[in-house]
């Protein structure tokens, strides 16, 4: 198979059948062998009953129905997980993504040979304030951060080879940090492409100003992932190490100056009345802490299973 269009929805019940109309008239047009996933996050209008019926008139309209909304990035991982073209699309389903991309897009894949490629709105039709402005932030500091150099890393219109959204993990809220899992992941041909971005049609939008909030707070456990995720003993166990010296060496020195005043018949007090008394303990159950942390970290890596962060109500055409 060609070509998987992995489209996540929320509450789309106007766009469904217009985008997948353009889509099924841009693949059939350039020959390609191909299926259209939509993964419904739990609508609670009446996109599912409009998907089962492409569903039935076209074998190639493939759905996933989750039990409640789970988010963006589950929806891409329940996708990927069946997706079987050798080249995988993702876009949004508010026809602000135009279908007219993908032949380019494959194109990147396949014959260009670029493992990922995404998508940069250049030019955008939405609100300088609330959204141009917070995203030029967000994507100069996903840039700085993770060394990955893309315009739009929230951009729905990306491609992947099938064998990159096979081996990462797309979990809690981490969709927007798709090309950067791929590079930690170990493919490192990414690229960026200019595409049209179009206004919204139909309805409104599901996101608000939070998520560049917690677009951010992901950066940072991303950045926290990919530097010590496979080894938090290195971080963790470090500063243990480090304060746990601190604590026990201003320990040593409060203990050594008390034995020299006694025996130099010196006044003294009592170590207890000396606050680096108390600052050396502190720091040492700090610092104890802080490796047995690690410790944990470890134990857990090395223990945990992969599991499906969301449960499927219902699917069609699906093998």
């Amino acid at each position: 198979m060609d070509i998987s269009v992995v489209i996540p929805l929320l509450n789309e019940e106007e766009s469904i059948t217009e985008l997948q109309t353009w889509i099924e008239k841009v693949l059939l047009a350039h020959n390609f062998s191909y299926e259209i996933i939509f993964i419904d996050d739990g609508s609670t209008d009446n996109s599912w009953p409009v998907i089962e019926g492409l569903s039935k008139e076209n074998s190639n309209i493939k759905a996933i129905r989750f039990l409640k909304n789970y988010g963006k990035s589950q929806a891409l991982h329940a996708g990927f997980a069946k997706a079987q073209g050798d080249v995988v699309i993702t876009m949004d389903a508010d026809l602000q993504d135009n279908p007219e991309e993908i032949p380019e897009l494959y194109d990147l894949i396949m014959n260009q040979k670029f493992d990922l490629v995404s998508g940069w709105k250049k030019k955008r039709y939405d609100s300088v304030v609330s959204k141009n402005l917070p995203s030029k932030l967000f994507n100069w500091a996903a840039r700085k951060t993770s060394g990955v150099q893309l315009n739009d890393f929230n951009c729905g219109l990306k491609a992947y080879k099938n064998i990159v959204i096979k081996n990462i993990e797309v979990s809690g809220e981490m969709h927007r940090y798709i090309p950067v899992l791929a590079k930690n992941a170990g493919f490192s041909k990414i690229g960026e492409k200019v595409v049209k971005h179009q206004a919204r049609k139909y309805g409104e939008t599901k996101f608000g100003m939070e998520r560049f909030i917690n677009g951010f707070l992901d950066l940072i456990t991303i950045w926290f992932l990919s530097r010590f995720g496979k080894r938090p003993m290195h971080l963790f166990g470090a500063w243990g190490v480090l304060m746990f010296l601190i604590g026990f060496s201003t320990a040593g020195y409060i203990g050594i100056s008390k034995l020299y005043r006694l025996y130099n018949d010196l006044p003294y007090d009592l170590v207890a009345n000396s606050p680096y008394f108390y600052i050396s303990l502190t720091t040492m159950i700090i610092g104890t802490q802080l490796f047995l942390a690690g410790f944990l970290g470890e134990i857990i890596l090395r223990s945990k299973e992969s599991n499906e962060n969301y449960k499927i109500s219902n699917q069609l055409n699906m093998n």
